[in-house]
């Protein structure tokens, strides 16, 4: 006989109510075309199959519409995203041990190589698709931001994504993203004065020195990865007596990829793990980039900020698969890390690849990259219908049952992955508000009357950059010369 205790009822409960406030919210937002946008939600989350074409949701017992509706959803219903942006960012968050925020970044790309009349594609850096090499296959890449859990599991808290355009310059664009999310975070009281600053992870490519700036006014604290072969600066030394001139700004230099270039380090942790053997980690205090007038900075008025923050190297005994392990080098851009939280900056960042298995959740099972979609605006919908189906799977984490093959291993309460929980979410939808309305009965349209052809010419979009940004003040001369 199994025995069931109050608290767990009232934990069930508390739970559900969680969620059907949230499914409730998001029929609010759906200010178009709302119950055909959220019956595709619903039947995004109770097919069990992963998701190879929109049209096989439509078969769905929660979808009671037909295909039409679906796509007509999809490409003339609206969103209010600021709204459910605001509704995301007020559910509970997954903390580090010492209650900080962890968030990450990456960019994940919706390849769309042949579709040459969707508008505001470029081209998106891939790796290993049909060989092992870099490419760059046009696509729209949207950039992401989560909330990160802790320990090792699948599960992240998705807060945002925002679709990059031909003319966004990344950097700023992501700092805007950044700038908004923890703006969103403290109004709704995730974040209070005196808390932890907010730990925003990185991964190699984004330019960490400028977001550091730009950043610099928010209680946040850049880390990332940087590269092997970078050159960075120690501090300036201090001015000897009697030197006249102005006095240096950059100390000596510190090559990552030449070792007699380092000085003594600050800091020096061992930690042994199950997964990488022994860690250790050596941090070096006070270093920054040499900025110059070029690229990024070209428009900087006045002289360019010393940018000083934590650089760290990690090193392990062993990487999964017999890879042969290299230094990883990070870069944070708070000073004076103490060994504690040196330790706590490189375990976040491993934390980061988190998000990985979050991606591949969207693409490989819930479909997100399937649609053949034309509008990107019609892109950005079905994207944040995936973002909030995700996010109900989260909520719905400790309500569903272990539904598992017979050649699964069983999991333990509450570590269900994200695909096993969206197994059972068809026995916890019952239990939950469903707002949508049935449908009404119609009748289908004329169409197009037989014998006529379509002389509408769809209009063909170039891929890449549309607006080329000067790099050097020689190239801006030239320009304007």
């Amino acid at each position: 006989m199994k025995i069931v205790h109050d608290a767990d009822v009232a934990a069930t409960s508390g739970e559900l109510a969680t969620l059907s406030r949230f499914r409730s919210e998001l029929y609010g937002c759906l200010t178009a075309r709302a119950d055909a946008l959220f019956e595709l939600s619903d039947a995004l989350l109770c097919t069990e199959a992963p998701v190879k074409a929109l049209v096989d949701l439509t078969l769905a017992p929660e979808h009671r519409r037909g295909h039409g509706a679906m796509y007509d959803g999809l490409n003339e219903g609206r969103i209010d995203i600021e709204r459910l942006r605001t509704t995301v960012a007020g559910l509970v968050l997954p903390r580090a041990a010492d209650g900080r925020l962890m968030l990450a970044v990456d960019v994940s790309p919706w390849l769309r190589p042949d579709a040459a009349t969707s508008p505001d594609r470029l081209f998106c850096h891939v790796y290993g698709r049909g060989r092992n090499a870099d490419q760059y296959i046009p696509g729209w890449p949207y950039s992401f931001i989560a909330a990160l859990e802790p320990g090792r599991t699948s599960w992240t808290a998705i807060l945002d994504a925002v679709r990059l355009g031909p003319d966004d310059d990344v950097a700023e664009i992501t700092a805007v993203q950044v700038r908004a999310v923890v703006q969103r975070l403290v109004e709704a009281g995730q974040w209070r004065t005196g808390d932890p600053d907010i730990l925003i992870v990185f991964d190699a490519g984004y330019d960490l020195a400028r977001l550091a700036f730009l950043l610099t006014d928010l209680p946040v604290e850049i880390v990332g990865r940087i590269r092997a072969d970078r050159v960075m600066r120690l501090p300036a030394p201090p001015r000897e007596p009697g030197l006249n001139g102005r006095p240096p700004k950059h100390g000596k230099e510190f090559r990552l990829a030449e070792q007699s270039t380092w000085p003594d380090p600050a800091v020096i942790t061992t930690t042994d793990t199950t997964r990488y053997g022994t860690a250790v980690a050596i941090s070096w205090d006070r270093l920054h980039p040499r900025l110059t007038h070029r690229a990024a900075w070209l428009d900087h008025q006045g002289d360019l900020p010393v940018l000083e923050g934590t650089l760290i190297c990690l090193t392990v005994d062993r990487l999964p698969g017999d890879h042969d392990p290299k230094p990883v080098w990070l870069w944070s851009s708070r000073t004076a890390a103490t060994p504690s939280h040196v330790d706590r900056l490189w375990q976040a960042y491993l934390r980061r690849f988190d998000l990985e298995h979050t991606f591949r959740l969207f693409k490989q099972t819930l479909g997100w990259t399937a649609p053949k979609l034309r509008d990107p605006r019609a892109a950005d919908r079905w994207t944040w219908l995936i973002i909030t189906c995700y996010t109900q799977l989260r909520l719905a984490r400790t309500l569903a049952a272990d539904l598992r093959r017979p050649w699964e291993r069983p999991a333990l309460p509450g570590r269900l992955t994200p695909a096993r929980v969206r197994r059972g979410f068809r026995n916890i939808r019952p239990k939950t508000v469903r707002p949508a309305n049935a449908p009404k009965p119609s009748t289908p349209g004329p169409g197009r009357p037989t014998g006529s052809k379509n002389t509408n010419t769809t209009i063909r979009h170039d891929v890449g950059k549309t607006t080329m940004r000067d790099k050097t003040l020689k190239e801006r001369q030239q320009r304007t010369g």
